[in-house]
């Protein structure tokens, strides 16, 4: 099982909890591996993802039946997003737009509206550059024990979804491939002192992409994962490693288009529809194509040649993140 457990796809059906408490004891490593490739400073993202994992939650905790964000946080997730994934400056620059009466408005009404993370998702769509990506970011933060972060590594990761969507649907269809992978493992970590389990949807998010990153970037790291595994949890249709999304590459997926956004932050139907602001018929830059941050020139070319071609088993509608 030592091999077979490296394709994400088989963990994710069928590892156990024991399995991915190990995997997600990893993440720190796997987090330094991704901050090393993407950045010239790797620190920044190992310091962001330390505010967005640890210190966020807690400060929308403290602030307790009217749980929301400021404007500041707004921004600053919006940072951690790009650092860990695609980078697109049209981004940054509509997240500051949002007035911070706007920003605690919304997302204190999105809050309010949890457990319904379609209703949530919703209410933050009101905000200029924030899409279902960056929704699901936010709501992992304020509801780890219900929400899971929409990444890319973990969509690729899981058979049943065979295509990139970033859209409200394509989400609970992602949370619920997450959730029932959570209910799989409390089933193993229930106890009398903790009748739960141990698993949240956000966790488990968490131990996939760990496993994603660090087959793709250091295989090594998952040969001390422990044998066994739980019984699948899905209809016995489980695919092997060149059948399922793990078989695309980490690069194929750094490339993959999502460059045709509305002035909102919100996908249009066509690349070739041009960007603008319907609120204010202020046109903005129609040049939305992803970048990594501080890569270098060879960086650049690099990418350039490699978007022009989808990933080879999952195919990525154009959609903001």
């Amino acid at each position: 099982m030592a091999s077979s457990i490296k394709d994400t796809a088989t963990f994710f059906a069928a590892g156990s909890a024991k399995q991915f408490e190990h995997v997600l004891s990893l993440y720190p490593q796997a987090l330094r591996l991704k901050a090393e490739r993407k950045n010239k400073k790797p620190e920044e993202l190992i310091k962001l993802d330390n505010w967005y994992q640890n210190e966020l939650p807690k400060k929308i905790k403290s602030r307790g039946k009217d749980a929301h964000l400021i404007h500041d946080e707004l921004v600053m997730l919006m940072k951690w997003k790009q650092t860990r994934g695609k980078f697109f400056p049209q981004l940054n620059y509509l997240v500051k737009v949002n007035t911070p009466r706007a920003v605690m408005a919304e997302t204190k009404k999105a809050f309010r509206k949890l457990p319904n993370l379609e209703q949530a998702i919703t209410a933050l769509s009101n905000l200029k550059g924030v899409g279902t990506t960056m929704a699901s970011a936010l709501l992992a933060a304020a509801a780890p024990d219900m929400a899971p972060f929409m990444a890319d590594e973990c969509l690729m990761a899981i058979p049943e979804i065979e295509g990139i969507d970033y859209t409200t649907k394509e989400y609970l269809n992602f949370v619920s491939h997450i959730q029932g992978a959570a209910q799989r493992l409390n089933k193993e970590t229930q106890s009398a002192a903790n009748p739960d389990g141990s698993w949240s949807p956000h966790r488990v998010e968490l131990a996939l992409w760990t496993h994603y990153v660090a087959s793709e970037l250091q295989p090594e790291l998952l040969d001390s994962i422990p044998n066994g595994t739980s019984p699948p949890h899905s209809n016995g249709n489980e695919k092997t490693h060149d059948e399922t999304s793990n078989a695309t590459s980490a690069d194929a997926l750094d490339a993959s288009d999502e460059s045709s956004l509305d002035a909102n932050g919100k996908a249009t139907e066509s690349s070739s529809v041009a960007a603008t602001d319907e609120n204010t018929n202020t046109s903005l830059p129609e040049d939305l194509s992803p970048v990594n941050n501080n890569q270098n020139e060879d960086e650049e070319e690099e990418e350039d040649d490699e978007s022009s071609s989808e990933p080879p088993s999952k195919k990525t509608k154009p959609e903001l993140k």
